[in-house]
Formats: structure tokens, sequence, C-alpha cells
């Protein structure tokens, strides 16, 4: 290539096709052009077109950084050992695991924020085959984490009874079982799923991110589960035994009399499955009032108003005083 001597020093600005007085937006944009031009997803098979893109790439890792392009245009080629405690041996070179991406857009914006563009730090759940950002120096190479991680919506009942889903990764159809219990932020791992590294066919793992969706009745709290129960006045006061829905299916509970409201019935055992056993089922007894009274409805709260016995609030006037 012309930009690049017996000595292997390469003319970064010519590499990018750029003036020397180029800013950082117009470097940005020709990297992305070429970068666009010569990926190998683009010209697969031609390892011309690779060698030329990996040279774009470090031209721009350059360039892109105030300080290095500082040093590059003071010192040419030698750019790499000025100032440096040790000294160096020049550019690395680039290695890109190209399987890691979904698209080259997560690529392109992955490589620019590595590089210090600001483009953002690449797709969501993929490891970064560059750590700490920027490359290696010196020829050795970190080992690329193949890895890789995608969120899965589970509903409240695949949770708690667990059950096996079909996901499609990578053009791949994959079975994934759901174990009974899992919960929101829970990871599962598919072993050998994960991204793979051109050239060798090392494949990293999946991990699948379990998000649960919310239950319009239950709500978790560990491993009890939690729900609020309607009750009327009447069941309150003189107690008796009322049908619930439970995760098992329907079940009789007692109310105790004189039970007041905001107490918890707690069910044993009948909670959310966990690595000890199932936890417990607490419901809180709501207090519902009727949206309207009917006449007789209102002559028995007369009547049990008139029959009331001592003032209620005697004592707490007594202790309120200041």
């Amino acid at each position: 290539m012309n930009s690049m001597a017996g000595s292997g020093y390469r003319d970064y600005f010519k590499v990018l096709g750029v003036e020397r007085s180029a800013d950082a937006d117009t470097v940005k944009r020709a990297f992305r052009k070429l970068a666009r031009q010569y990926h190998p997803d683009v010209n697969p098979d031609d390892q011309n077109a690779e060698a030329r893109f990996k040279e774009v790439s470090e031209a721009y890792e350059v360039l892109s950084d105030p300080e290095k392009r500082r040093r590059y245009e003071q010192f040419g080629q030698y750019w790499n050992q000025a100032g440096m405690p040790g000294g160096g041996s020049g550019p690395a070179g680039v290695d890109v695991d190209f399987g890691r991406y979904g698209n080259f857009d997560d690529f392109i914006n992955d490589l620019l924020g590595r590089f210090g563009g600001g483009a953002g730090s690449g797709p969501a759940g993929y490891g970064g085959g560059f750590p700490g950002g920027g490359f290696p120096r010196g020829g050795s190479r970190a080992p690329l984490n193949l890895d890789a991680e995608a969120a899965v919506k589970v509903t409240f009942s695949e949770a708690f009874r667990g059950g096996e889903r079909t996901l499609s990764v990578n053009d791949e159809r994959v079975q994934v079982r759901i174990p009974p219990g899992v919960k929101s932020g829970s990871k599962l791992r598919l072993k050998g799923k994960g991204n793979v590294q051109p050239g060798t066919g090392r494949r990293g793992d999946l991990y699948l991110v379990i998000e649960v969706q919310a239950h319009p009745i239950w709500t978790l709290d560990g491993d009890q589960l939690r729900a609020e129960l309607p009750v009327a006045f009447d069941e309150l006061a003189l107690g008796g035994m009322v049908k619930v829905m439970t995760p098992d299916g329907e079940a009789d509970v007692t109310i105790p009399p004189g039970t007041p409201p905001g107490k918890s019935l707690r069910l044993r055992g009948k909670g959310w499955p966990g690595k000890s056993g199932r936890g417990d089922l607490l419901l809180t007894l709501d207090l519902q009032w009727p949206k309207q009274w009917s006449d007789e409805q209102r002559q028995l709260l007369e009547q049990l108003q008139s029959s009331r016995n001592g003032d209620l609030r005697q004592q707490w006037m007594q202790n309120a005083s200041l």
C-alpha cells in the first residue's frame, strides 16, 4: 500500500485520505466511510480488504486521540516511543472479533467509542475486544471475551412454575429450560452459544438475564408472595371462612372475629419456590366499603351506632393532652 513504507511506517493521514489539518469530525467521517467499504462482512474471504480495514482502524485510533495525534505529528513513525516510559514498539495493530456484533452499526459505534470517538461503548451485553479501551501494546494481546448476554422476559407464571423456551440465537434455535422460582436478574448460562472467534472457531457462552413481568395481584418479597385480599366490614367484625385463590388453586382461609384491616394472614409453604423449599404466602386484609349504602344497610349502621357502649376516644383524649 502507498501509505506503508518498508520500515512499517504508516502515514495515517493518507490512510484515511484526509489533510493533515483535518479536524476530529472530518477524521471520524473518513473512518466511517472506509470502515464500511473494507469491513470483512462486505468483503468475505478478502484478506486484502481485511488488512486495509485494520489499517484504517489503526489510523483512526491514533488520529482520534488528541495526545496520540500530537505525538504522531511531532515525532512521525517514532510517535509511540516519544515521551513513553521504557520506550515502545509502535502501534500494535488491530485485532477485531467481528462475530460479537449483531450488526455493522453496533460494531462501528463500539469501535468509535473505544477509540475515544464518543459514540458509546457498544451493544449492551457484549464483551469488549479491547479491554481497558484502546489496543494492547508490545504485541501481547489480552484474551478476547467471547461471552454475550441477552435479556429474556418471562411471565410471572413461567417464573413460578418453570418451563421451556425456544429461542433464536445467531440464527440457531436453542431450547432453554427455565427453572421454577427464577427471579428477575437471574442469569441462565448456555454453554458454547456465545460469540465465535473468527479463524479459531472458539466460542463463548451466552448468559440469559431474566426479567420477570409484573403480576396484577401477586408481588414477590424475597421468597414470600404477597397480595391484598378485599374483605367486607362484617367479615372483619364477625370473622368467618372466605375462599381465596393461591398459586396452587383455590383455598379456604379463616378470618378471626374482630380482625383489624391491614392485618396479614399467613399461609405457610404456599409462597415462591426457593432452594430450601417454598416461602410463605401473605394476604393483607384490605377493607372495601360499598360505593353506595342501601337503606337497610344504613338503618343497621344507625342501630349499631346507637348501641355503642362508652366513649372510644376518652382515654385517647386524656393521653393526647400536652
